[in-house]
């Protein structure tokens, strides 16, 4: 039983599911496949920014990130940098880390020092720390993530992504079935056990 966790690195909610995800998978018996995307890319096309320039929305999206990372035992100091100027870098270290097998590692260190020291991901020092953390060169992991390729390879995730029709992020696909912010994360498991063949 497999759940595809479309998720892009700039996303507040996603700090809750990246950060609980791997023992919810342990305890559900079911299989994440990390995806990540350009949420940016895609607010832009759809002309859907959810916090920029709404002061009062933003207040309670801190409020309630607060609110659900105690029920999960979470720590983050808030407010946390946002928005990240750095989110396509960011995404495309993911998307290099996937085709190495140390994505989710990484997006799990650069979450932690995002939401708990203030290091926005997609600039220094959360780049090189979270690679070294995982141990990884961070140099050689920039160097790749900067070429035209990485860039390419996010902008295909992310079309896909918007084939699919997912519109933010965390999202999760249990097939074409969409699930849309962490607290839907029990309702695609639920989904995804109910529905399997």
């Amino acid at each position: 039983m497999k759940i595809d966790f479309w998720f892009s690195i700039g996303s507040t909610y996603s700090y809750l599911t990246v950060m609980r995800l791997a023992e919810v998978a342990e305890t559900s018996g079911v299989e994440f496949r990390w995806r990540p995307f350009n949420v940016r890319y895609v607010m832009i096309e759809q002309n859907n920014i959810p916090f920029k320039d709404k002061p009062v929305k933003s207040a309670y999206m801190w409020r309630d990130i607060e609110r659900r990372a105690k029920r999960y035992s979470l720590t983050p100091q808030l407010p946390a940098p946002y928005p990240l100027p750095g989110l396509a870098l960011a995404n495309q270290i993911a998307i290099v880390g996937l085709e190495n097998g140390w994505m989710e590692d990484y997006v799990r260190a650069t979450y932690r020092r995002w939401f708990e020291s203030g290091e926005a991901p997609g600039e220094e020092p959360n780049i090189s720390s979270s690679l070294t953390e995982i141990g990884c060169d961070p140099r050689e992991v920039l160097a790749a993530a900067q070429t035209q390729q990485a860039a390419d390879d996010l902008q295909t995730a992310t079309d896909e992504a918007m084939t699919l029709g997912v519109f933010g992020s965390p999202t999760f696909a249990v097939g074409q079935e969409l699930f849309w912010g962490d607290d839907r994360l029990e309702d695609a498991i639920h989904w995804a056990k109910d529905n399997a063949s």
